[in-house]
C-alpha cells in the first residue's frame, strides 16, 4: 500500500500569460539575493581590513529594499504569502467562497495602498539624498508602487480564476 502525497499547485488560479513574469520576478529576486549577499560580504572584508567603501551600505539596502518587495510580488502569486489558508481550506461551500474572496479582497487593497502612498513616497524622496553618494532616496522607494501593482494584479487574478474555476483545485491521482 502506497500513500500518495499531493500538493495543491493553484495552478487553476493563474493565468499562463503571466507565468514568464512569475519566472522574471523570481530572477530578479535571486539577484537580488545574491547581490545583497555578496555586498554584505565586501562590506565586512573591507571594514576587517580598515579600509571601509562606505558606499557598499547604500548598495546593500539597496538590494534588500529590492529583494523583499520583489519576493512579496512573488509569493502572494504563489499564495505563499499574505494568506490565511489554514481557516479556509476547513470550509466548504459558500463560507469557503465569501473567505477566500475576503482574504483576496484584503490583499487587493493592500496592493493599491501600497501603489497610492508607495508613488507619493516615491515622489518626495527626491527631496532627501543618500550619504555618501547623494542619491536620492526615492531609488530605494520605487519598488514600492510597482509591488503594490504586481500585488493588486495577481489578486484580481485569483479572483477572477477562483471565481470562474473554484477557489479549490480539484486534485485527483488520475485512477
Amino acid at each position: 500500500m502506497t500513500v500518495e502525497y499531493v500538493q495543491s499547485s493553484g495552478r487553476h488560479l493563474k493565468w499562463p500569460a503571466l507565468d514568464g513574469l512569475e519566472r522574471g520576478l523570481m530572477v530578479a529576486g535571486g539577484v537580488c539575493l545574491a547581490a545583497f549577499t555578496l555586498a554584505v560580504f565586501c562590506d565586512v572584508v573591507t571594514r576587517e581590513i580598515g579600509r571601509p567603501w562606505l558606499w557598499l551600505q547604500e548598495v546593500t539596502s539597496a538590494f534588500f529594499t529590492y529583494g523583499i518587495f520583489i519576493g512579496t510580488a512573488v509569493a502572494t502569486r504563489r499564495q505563499d504569502h499574505l494568506c490565511l489558508s489554514a481557516m479556509t481550506e476547513a470550509m466548504t461551500g459558500r463560507l469557503r467562497i465569501a473567505s477566500e474572496l475576503l482574504t483576496r479582497g484584503v490583499v487587493l487593497l493592500v496592493g493599491l495602498a501600497m501603489v497610492v502612498f508607495g508613488w507619493q513616497n516615491f515622489l518626495q524622496g527626491f527631496g532627501s539624498f543618500r550619504m555618501p553618494s547623494l542619491t536620492p532616496i526615492a531609488y530605494l522607494y520605487w519598488p514600492i508602487p510597482v509591488c503594490g501593482a504586481l500585488v493588486a494584479v495577481f489578486s484580481i487574478e485569483q479572483i477572477a480564476n477562483g471565481l470562474r474555476n473554484g477557489f479549490v483545485e480539484d486534485v485527483t491521482d488520475g485512477r
